[in-house]
């Protein structure tokens, strides 16, 4: 065997070796929360960039711990941390989540050249102990997290370079008039479970984020639609509000909207073609006061209308028209703890020729009764093995709790197939 015929051999081994540490290394286990937290889904949160080459080995914060299979990452979270550690000029991912940090002072991020993510969720930091700028400064920076902290005000100046940006919950009850200015490349923007009010929107915060996608404000304390957002927006989330009605053609300057949600609300009415959206896959009302239903779009695939005060769904109002060559792509409807006393007509499968479940659940009879019609889940279009299983799991859906299903709308998941 010659010498290069064993440089080659050694090399296998040596790159098997490296491949098989990576592999085995499992940052979840001891990264990660509660296994069943389900994790909120964020459009497009890849925010690894090329590599840098540097000296090795890298500097790590003593407090922290750098992977060698992730050498630009530093983790420093579920470390019961008051303060942020000086962070080397290399790193671009930065952990800090789940700690007792008040303050953000400029001093840790000096020589900070890289810095594309910085989570400081789960902390308690209020907006006059974040030193002024000091993530202005950092240019590189493309996703903050600040959720689950004790911000009164939204947290500015930002640099224009960031894309996502998640305020969840915190006491934000104020939007200065430039706080959102200088930042055309946000995509995702969540500002749930905050104080804000109609007073706060007035000033049209929004209108010239030209490139923002997500927007949630679930969980505030709106009265009336956000005004003026941009056209580029895809999914909005306007959950645990007090929306009583839409205006009409409010969406038709939001054509490009994928999913909107407006669960928990006080709408009663809707304007019959407010949802004449050519994108729409995902509509979510349930929990509101409507008692009629409305036009929906070909495009839409789930609807949500549950715990309402509908007595019947007139599928002549959603469907007004059948057009073989352009079908309803509807696949699922609930309509669970409305004021139903009969199944929806069977002229729903000519126009929603892809339906494969109705949620009928149980519906809301007088104050003191509920009634439940014959069929709790419907389903259509099943093999004989999905059906089986459906069959067998039947008394499972019947005693589906309330919690199940808000379960999912917390936030925005990829379930779209």
């Amino acid at each position: 065997m010659g010498i290069l015929s064993q440089l080659s051999i050694i090399h296998l081994l040596w790159a098997a070796m490296v491949f098989c540490q990576y592999e085995d290394y499992d940052f979840e286990d001891e990264y990660d929360e509660d296994p069943n937290h389900q994790h909120p889904y964020y459009f497009n949160p890849n925010t690894q960039a090329e590599v840098p080459r540097f000296p090795f080995p890298l500097q790590c914060a003593g407090e922290c711990f750098c992977p060698p299979a992730f050498p630009l990452s530093m983790y420093c979270d579920h470390r019961k941390l008051k303060t942020i550690p000086n962070i080397p000029s290399h790193v671009q991912q930065l952990y800090l989540q789940n700690n007792d940090i008040e303050a953000v002072p400029a001093g840790p991020f000096t020589n900070v050249t890289f810095l594309r993510e910085i989570n400081l969720s789960h902390n308690k930091i209020k907006f006059h102990m974040i030193d002024h700028g000091v993530f202005a400064k950092l240019s590189s920076l493309v996703q903050l997290h600040l959720q689950h902290n004790e911000l009164e005000e939204f947290p500015f100046p930002l640099p224009s370079s960031l894309e996502r940006l998640l305020l969840g919950f915190n006491k934000i009850s104020r939007l200065s008039g430039n706080a959102l200015e200088g930042l055309p490349n946000i995509t995702m923007l969540d500002l749930c479970n905050n104080f804000l009010d109609d007073s706060v929107l007035k000033g049209k915060p929004f209108t010239n984020m030209k490139n923002l996608m997500q927007l949630n404000l679930c969980n505030n304390k709106l009265q009336t639609m956000p005004p003026d957002l941009p056209s580029s927006l895809m999914y909005l989330s306007l959950e645990n509000n007090s929306i009583s009605y839409i205006p009409e053609n409010y969406f038709n300057r939001l054509p490009k909207i994928i999913a909107l949600r407006m669960s928990h609300n006080n709408l009663q009415n809707i304007p019959h073609n407010t949802f004449n959206l050519p994108n729409l896959l995902e509509l979510n009302l349930g929990h509101n006061k409507l008692k009629q239903v409305f036009y929906i779009p070909r495009s839409l695939q789930h609807l949500y209308i549950e715990d309402n005060d509908i007595e019947i769904i007139n599928v002549t109002l959603m469907c007004p028209s059948i057009d073989p060559m352009n079908t309803n792509q509807l696949t699922y409807i609930r309509v669970d703890r409305n004021k139903l006393t009969i199944p929806i007509s069977t002229y729903a499968f000519f126009c929603f020729p892809h339906i494969r479940t109705i949620y009928y659940g149980e519906q809301n009879g007088n104050v003191n009764k509920s009634t439940q019609l014959r069929t709790p889940v419907f389903r259509r279009f099943l093999t004989p093995e999905e059906y089986d299983e459906a069959e067998d799991n039947h008394e499972t859906h019947d005693r589906e709790t309330e919690e199940d299903h808000e379960a999912e709308e917390n936030y925005f998941h990829p379930y779209f197939q």
